[in-house]
């Protein structure tokens, strides 16, 4: 790994391996923050190679619970044959929750780009109904959110609420900082009141004191939710929220696909380098 991009992997990626992601979930459960595992990759386009990915996943949570490591897992619908076909994918995904069940391993679908959005949330609500210890996320920049966070909430779904990472329109989702952080209290407070032990996932110092503050006030126990960051980013707060009595899981990314993991989204937005280069500065 080398220039800019290597040096960001090695700050916010796991490893290239199984082994060395565990590591990092070891040691990040020494200090009682939980986890959960990605494995890199996006975007496949051919059967053999989103079948692999899945079968990459199944080793990973065999790992898992023959580590004991406390962890979950997440995927990305893309690197499992989305692009081929929703059918296809349903299939592919559910060799995964079938292995996941058996262990009794969270899983997380993770969110895309809003081309994905409604597609996704389909597969999500077909899996529950067959696998209910499973989640997805929701992004609050987008301008459906709240319509999709009350549909998840009704059918008793876990989400991770996040910002969101992918360049949008304006007519799909808010261009404006100040906005995306007004619907994201917004749909704390929905995901806090109504919600399934809900994920926040933020780094942001006030939304984590507006969440903190909002379940005080609504009597909501800190073990009925869950702060979530990524690997490498605020190690510090990571560690004081924990320490606070807050539950804390860290995303872990890990594997070779990292380049395109990181060029695709500097390059997409510019809100998402300036993250990376704050970020940089604090552990």
């Amino acid at each position: 790994m080398s220039g800019i991009f290597g040096f960001l992997a090695r700050r916010f990626i796991a490893g290239d391996n199984i082994e060395e992601a565990l590591q990092a979930v070891e040691r990040l459960n020494s200090k009682k923050i939980t986890t959960t595992l990605d494995i890199l990759g996006e975007n496949v386009s051919n059967k053999e190679e989103a079948v692999a990915k899945a079968d990459a996943y199944i080793e990973l949570l065999d790992h898992i619970h023959r580590s004991a490591v406390t962890s979950h897992a997440s995927i990305k619908l893309t690197q499992m044959g989305l692009d081929i076909s929703d059918q296809f994918c349903f299939d592919n995904v559910s060799r995964i929750f079938e292995r996941a069940q058996e262990y009794d391993i969270f899983i997380r679908v993770d969110m895309e780009g809003s081309d994905y959005t409604q597609r996704t949330l389909d597969l999500v609500y077909r899996w529950h109904e067959i696998y209910p210890n499973m989640g997805t996320v929701i992004q609050a920049m987008l301008h459906r959110s709240e319509d999709d966070v009350k549909e998840l909430n009704r059918q008793k779904i876990k989400v991770r609420l996040c910002k969101g990472a992918y360049k949008e329109p304006a007519s799909l989702a808010f261009q404006d900082k100040k906005q995306v952080n007004k619907n994201y209290a917004k749909l704390t407070k929905m995901l806090l009141s109504d919600g399934v032990y809900p994920a926040i996932a933020t780094h942001d110092d006030k939304l984590i004191e507006y969440t903190k503050q909002f379940a005080a006030e609504s009597g909501i126990g800190r073990d009925q939710f869950e702060f979530q960051m990524l690997y490498g980013i605020r190690r510090k707060l990571q560690e004081q929220i924990t320490s606070d009595g807050y539950r804390m899981r860290v995303y872990v990314p890990y594997g070779t696909h990292w380049f395109p993991y990181y060029y695709r989204r500097l390059r997409e937005r510019k809100e998402n380098i300036f993250f990376i280069l704050k970020n940089l500065f604090k552990d």
